[in-house]
């Protein structure tokens, strides 16, 4: 039998001393504060993350619609400017689902403490020493180096931004890719959606690999959670790993997977077997660490009309852990 003739490549290959030289080097590194992690404003956030947000590493942010994941990425993207201001840092935002100028118009809720209503409704008259503030705050945000791809594209223009991006501004620099979010990338002709996001991911795992390069990624929750069997059963309706829109996909290729919950949401007056009160308060769930491997659950202030989480814990305790199970 003949074979087909296909186009074929030898793969690189090096022996495990280089591996283990490096391996040796990154903890020497670590241990002279000569690597040091992205800082966010959330102390317990960053215990749980091996110090902050760290290079070489996917995170992926998910939550059903509403739950707050667009503005806490916001609020951790300027984190990540403002408190790294030594690091050296640069962002790409794939913004395909919000118009940049609306992300800078949360920055400045944030900053300002005004809700995005009342810096953009008709309904309210906006007072001149708010637009005073709004306007000398908006001059320290065009100093970030934060760079927005408002226009959706597939996964092959996404592959040729980003590599465009890290040869002409981003080498040498701390590299951070947003996505917001992986249901809005688009497909090549009758590609289905669960393929766009498994190329997606193929990609993110390559470009993950590039020197300094972090991927934060937004996912949608499917309506699995809001089923009232679940909503019922305090010990089913916490965020699983089923309930990831494409989640097998996501999950594997992610070395990070956080869930933003309201309970307040789905009416849950008290949250899973411990009977947590829900009122005003927002749940990070750990479903994956590949870091750590403990998956925690952090417990966090609403305040998300300013784009913001209080944290709930004082510095130097430990973050909660529940009894949850993250199995599924």
């Amino acid at each position: 039998m003949i074979m087909e003739q296909t186009s074929t490549k030898t793969l690189s290959f090096r022996h495990i001393s280089s591996a283990t030289n490096e391996a040796v080097e990154y903890i020497r590194k670590r241990k002279n504060h000569e690597i040091i992690s992205l800082r966010t404003r959330w102390n317990k956030f960053n215990r749980n993350c091996m110090g902050g947000i760290e290079p070489n590493t996917i995170y992926t942010i998910v939550g059903i619609s509403g739950s707050g994941k667009s503005s806490f990425v916001n609020t951790l993207e300027t984190d990540l400017i403002d408190l790294n201001s030594n690091q050296d840092v640069i962002v790409l935002n794939f913004s395909f689902e919000m118009l940049s100028s609306r992300q800078v118009g949360r920055k400045l809720s944030s900053k300002l403490r005004q809700t995005t209503t009342e810096l953009y409704s008709a309904n309210i008259e906006l007072e001149d020493d708010i637009l005073a503030k709004v306007e000398q705050a908006s001059q320290q945000i065009k100093s970030y180096p934060i760079y927005y791809v408002d226009t959706p594209g597939s996964v092959e223009d996404i592959a040729s931004t980003i590599d465009y991006f890290y040869e002409n501004k981003a080498k040498d620099k701390k590299f951070v890719i947003i996505l917001d979010h992986t249901l809005l990338v688009e497909g090549q002709g009758r590609e289905s959606a669960l393929q766009v996001i498994s190329d997606l991911q193929k990609l993110f795992i390559k470009v993950k690999k590039y020197p300094n390069t972090t991927i934060i990624q937004l996912s949608q929750m499917n309506r699995n959670i809001e089923a009232p069997d679940r909503i019922n059963n305090p010990s089913m309706h916490y965020p699983m790993r089923s309930d990831i829109s494409s989640a097998d996909t996501i999950f594997h290729a992610s070395d990070y997977v956080i869930c933003i919950h309201r309970p307040e949401l789905l009416n849950i007056q008290q949250y899973g077997p411990n009977r947590l009160l829900v009122k005003n308060k927002v749940f990070l769930h750990m479903l994956k660490n590949r870091d750590a491997g403990e998956c925690a659950i952090l417990e966090f202030e609403n305040d998300l009309k300013y784009n913001n989480l209080i944290e709930t814990i004082r510095d130097g305790e430990p973050a909660k852990k529940f009894s949850f199970s993250n199995n599924n």
